[in-house]
């Protein structure tokens, strides 16, 4: 059998046409990804066995997908994988990107998240089983922590039955593994890759290997698989940000126009770098003892570290009056802010200029403050995770009429949260000097041009206060601004055990086939423990004496040159140091000794000012610290029934699903930084969930469905403890939690029909609405800005907060207050349940075609496929919360808007979304090419302008090649983002005004695989 084929076996391989295709299969490229179309029953049913047609690849995988979606009674969408270990990418998102409805999220163009229908709030299944994630989620294992290669299908459920575990609005994704009584004969397959990612300039390995087989013993069938895979990845993202959230007005000083526009506030040249390893291992061990008794057991295990090299180079205090009356602003764009929905309808905020080229002179001298000064961060948060999902069950055939189902199953995720960040200052040997009690850095200048869309910047080579490359690459000329340590860990665990029963009643009521029930116990526990270490040498007298770079050039390394390569930018900072973010990760005892080391030299050196404290390793945060536990009782009826209808042939089932949750969030209470006590706060809840399908076949090969479903989403586990944690930054908010909330329910309504038009083919088009009640809203409370008569920030440092938002103490004040230190008033946000309602409307629309049928015409030709997804959606509701737009530096005010409020909108949902798929598949030649797109949307990041971040459109193509050198030997090479999708972000509203580039890498993977 020659995979990836449609031949006649007795005719041999027909090599010429894979020369004939090498160059055209490249152009035509693609796998899809949702479910569809392959009637291989639909072959001459009188063609001679020597002469019998063979189906495998691509076409086989679509075939076996679309043949389960349309015998399934809910709706459902499959993937099935073309071969042991190759499902259409190597990232399960990205696998999953493929489906009608379906979009994902990327980090550093790694898909990490899917949403489904408009929602994150989806839940993840292996073989039927719960997962449980590594932070505080309610979805489940991490997507990135799972390869493609383990998994043989994947089913998207997207109108549940009353057998389906509640907890998800978009829909289920169930991650399938082989099963061993499947194999009809043994397996044994392997398959290595490199993959090489171009920003990051690596080449790193994948490799996976799977083994099973299967006998017939004494005691009943008997089968195993084993399947096991080791990856490396290496991704990069560059993600340049400029800041224009402040307003220079007519008359303010030397650098104010004749208009009100929009000045630089803050500069940042950033690079995302993870790193992944990854162990998997699956097992499968099934025992038939006979025909009417089955056991079976799943295990399903992974280790991932996911470590960060992560850097910044930052440009900050351009809002010191002296640096701003020496920009020179060369040229300005006109930003339209679009409109708000407000309270009392639409808020049109016109427009406003924004400077977009120029130049920041050093403001200040000897003696004052001297901005605009530079930093080099070096991030290294990493997750170290370890995840387990066990299942042990059986299935039963009690009686002729009764079926009975047994499952118990464990699933663990610990995760490790090392992180060893510092920050350092760049003090520029030219120009003004720090000094004593006034200033602790100094100033650098800056050209900006932001033209074109680039947001671009880097040292102003003009200036005579331009330093040279070799004192930025001094490390005498860098100094310890700061370090923040951590060693946070969660522990997250799920048990359970189910019974689920189906009765047949064909002979008591032929409409109504069988009747299914059961229950469901489950115990979910979350811990989550904080330890850190922050400290900011910020102080102009306190912290004089820190060390500079030469006391620990050891640990320093010069940052990557290569800030251009992805588009061939004028203007960035190619020289810099910093400190090894990958030491800091693998031997962080090495970094601190190293810095302590430092710390003590720069000390007896020190002829002026306080002597700097040693650093000392992270403690716990006992104000971070939360366990919930929840145990829920399940239980469910369902009526299946098939017959016919005036003729017409219909399916379905009805039923209702009843579960009671009790919950219980335990944080500590502190006093004087002192444990006192804890406090448990206590809850619980019911809910009836009903459940309904039908499928109609009201003509051949056509078939109308239709689902109504109530379903509930469960709120994080962070968003109910009782505690909180804090971060380093000044602007970052402190989120709080409130053990009140209560699941969000969801009614789901379904309408779709689905068109068989030829063997291979199908047209659908479905309609969903979702009405979602008690949704989960952020509110956050900003501290005012107490502007003084310059402009400058002064946010209150005082611990009661006065003004609103909460304190940190660990906070860097940077430029929200002119006293350096640590400990200011930060924002503060929480999560609501938002009264009213909310919802979802979309349609989808699905199409597949291949040529197979035409292949005595066509012949080569007759290999070509499309697959091509659109999906429309929109949210609305009258559920109505606000937020206001303003920011810290109250720009809307400034500009004649004061009090400015928008509707709080869904995050995550993309209003249009589509899939084109060309693929080949014939004489051992299996090509494919997809791009994917979809429109903006409001993303889950920092807010600017006390708004969300604006994720623009954004298209994706990936394309792959692979050929059979014969019937055990397939090679092949994919191409992952080829195009580099650019990932900007806007502020206020879509092409509003520019504040990030995310500048993703490409990657390419060859490989080689082997089955016998």
């Amino acid at each position: 059998m020659i995979r990836g084929s449609l031949v006649r076996v007795s005719r041999g391989r027909m090599n010429f046409a894979a020369t004939l295709l090498g160059t055209t299969a490249l152009a035509m490229l693609a796998i899809p990804a949702f479910a569809q179309d392959r009637a291989s029953d639909d072959a001459p049913a009188d063609e001679a066995v020597d002469d019998a047609i063979v189906v495998t690849g691509i076409r086989s995988s679509l075939a076996t997908a679309l043949g389960e979606k349309r015998t399934s009674d809910n709706i459902v969408e499959v993937i099935q994988a073309e071969d042991i270990g190759k499902l259409p990418d190597q990232n399960l998102a990205e696998v999953l990107e493929n489906v009608t409805g379906v979009q994902i999220t990327r980090q550093a163009g790694v898909g990490n998240a899917v949403q489904i229908r408009g929602t994150d709030a989806n839940r993840t299944e292996i073989n039927g089983v719960s997962t449980v994630g590594s932070g505080a989620g309610r979805s489940g294992i991490s997507f990135e922590d799972l390869p493609a290669a383990l998994i043989a299908s994947v089913e998207v459920t997207k109108v549940p039955t009353a057998q389906t575990i509640e907890g998800s609005v978009g829909g289920t994704i169930n991650l399938r593994t082989i099963r061993p009584l499947d194999l009809k004969e043994p397996l044994i397959a392997a398959r290595a890759q490199m993959e090489n990612s171009d920003l990051s300039k690596s080449t790193l390995p994948r490799l996976s290997a799977t083994v099973g087989s299967n006998w017939d013993t004494g005691i009943g069938e008997i089968g195993i698989v084993l399947s096991g895979s080791y990856a490396r990845q290496d991704v990069a993202a560059f993600k340049p940000r400029v800041d224009r959230d402040a307003v220079v007005l007519p008359g303010s000083g030397p650098s104010a126009e004749a208009f009100p526009f929009l000045r630089i506030q803050f500069l940042q040249q950033g690079l995302e770098n993870y790193e992944y390893e990854t162990y998997n291992g699956t097992a499968a061990l099934e025992w038939k003892p006979n025909d009417d008794l089955k056991f079976y057991f799943d295990a399903t295990l992974n280790n991932q570290t996911r470590g960060q090299q992560s850097h910044r180079v930052q440009i900050s205090g351009t809002a010191t009056p002296s640096v701003v009356d020496a920009t020179d602003n060369s040229a300005f764009e006109t930003v339209n802010w679009g409109t708000l929905d407000g309270p009392d309808g639409p808020i049109d905020l016109g427009s406003v200029d924004a400077t977009v080229a120029g130049t920041l002179g050093i403001g200040g001298s000897t003696g004052t403050v001297i901005d605009p000064n530079m930093r080099t961060s070096s991030d290294t948060g990493a997750r170290v995770t370890k995840s387990r999902v066990f299942d042990f069950g059986t299935d039963w055939q009690v009686t002729d009429k009764l079926r009975m189902r047994a499952e118990v199953a464990l699933s663990t995720s610990k995760s490790d949260f090392p992180n060893f960040s510092t920050t350092l200052d760049f003090i520029n040997p030219n120009g003004p000097q720090p000094q004593i009690g006034r200033s602790i850095d100094n100033g650098v200048p800056i050209e900006f041009d932001l033209r074109g869309g680039t947001l671009q910047f880097g040292i102003d080579q003009a200036s005579p206060f331009a330093p040279t490359t070799a004192q930025l690459l001094d490390p005498a000329n860098y100094q310890l601004q700061q370090v923040a340590q951590g060693a946070n860990t969660t522990d997250n665990q799920e048990r359970a055990a189910r019974l689920d029963f189906s009765y047949d009643t064909s002979d008591l009521n032929p409409f109504v086939t069988s009747i299914d029930f059961g229950y469901r116990w489950n115990r979910t526990s979350a811990e989550n423990n904080e330890f850190s270490r922050n400290v900011s040498l910020t102080n102009t007298t306190s912290a004089w004496n820190r060390p500079s770079g030469d006391l620990f050039s050891d640990i320093l390394i010069p940052g990557p040159s290569n800030f251009n390569a992805a588009d061939g930018r004028r203007l960035y900072f190619p020289d810099f140091l910093l400190i090894d973010g990958g030491l800091a990760f693998d031997d962080p005892a090495k970094v601190l000794d190293a810095l302590n080391a430092a710390i003590d030299a720069s000390n007896a050196a020190a002829t002026q000012g306080p002597p700097i404290a040693s650093l000392v390793t992270p403690t716990e945060s006992f104000a971070g610290f939360f366990k919930i536990k929840e145990t829920t009782n399940a239980a469910y009826f369902q009526a299946n029934m098939e017959g016919e209808i005036a003729g017409m042939p219909v399916r379905g089932n009805a039923g209702v699903r009843w579960l009671h949750t009790s919950l219980s969030s335990t944080g500590n209470n502190i006093a004087n930084g002192e444990v006192t006590g804890q406090t448990v706060a206590k809850s619980s809840y019911n809910f009836l969930l009903p459940r309904f399908n039908l499928v109609l076949e009201p003509a051949d090969r056509f078939l109308v469905r239709a689902g109504i479903a109530r379903d509930i989403r469960r709120p994080n586990f962070d968003t109910l403890s009782t505690s909180f944690s804090f971060g380093t930054g000044a602007n970052t908010p402190v989120a709080v939690g409130n053990p009140d909330l209560v699941p969000e329910a969801v009614w789901s309504f379904d309408l779709s029909g689905e068109y068989y038009f030829a063997p291979s083919s199908l047209i659908s088009i479905g309609f969903f609405h979702k009405s979602r009640t008690n949704l989960f809203a952020q509110r956050q409370e900003d501290p005012a800005p107490n502007l003084d008569a310059d402009g400058n920030l002064n946010i209150s440092i005082d611990p009661s907060c006065p003004d609103g938002g909460i304190y940190n103490p660990i906070a860097n004040r940077n430029i929200n207050n002119p006293i350096q230190g640590v400990g200011i008033c930060v924002p503060r946000s929480s999560t609501f349940n938002v009264p009213g309602t909310t919802t979802q409307t979309g349609v989808e629309v699905a199409f597949q075609h291949d040529l197979s049928a035409w292949e005595d015409v066509l012949g080569f030709a007759s290999g070509f496929g499309f697959i091509g997804n659109f999906t429309y959606q929109k949210a609305g509701g009258s559920a109505r919360e606000y937020r206001t737009a303003d920011g810290p530096r109250t720009v809307f005010t400034q500009l004649g808007y004061p009090g400015s409020q928008d509707l709080i909108s869904l995050t995550n949902l993309s209003k249009y979304a589509y899939n084109a798929t060309l693929f080949y598949d014939k004489y051992g030649l299996n090509a494919r090419v997809r791009y994917t797109w979809r429109s903006s949307y409001v993303s889950d990041d920092p807010f600017f302008f006390g708004l969300p971040l604006i994720n623009g459109a954004r298209g994706q193509l990936n394309a792959s090649i692979n050929y059979d050198i014969n019937d055990h030997i397939n090679v092949g090479v994919e191409g992952i983002n080829l195009l580099r999708g650019d990932q900007n972000q806007y502020c206020v509203n879509n092409k509003a005004l520019l504040c990030f580039q995310g500048l993703t890498d490409r990657r390419i993977t060859a490989g080689l695989s082997v089955k016998f």
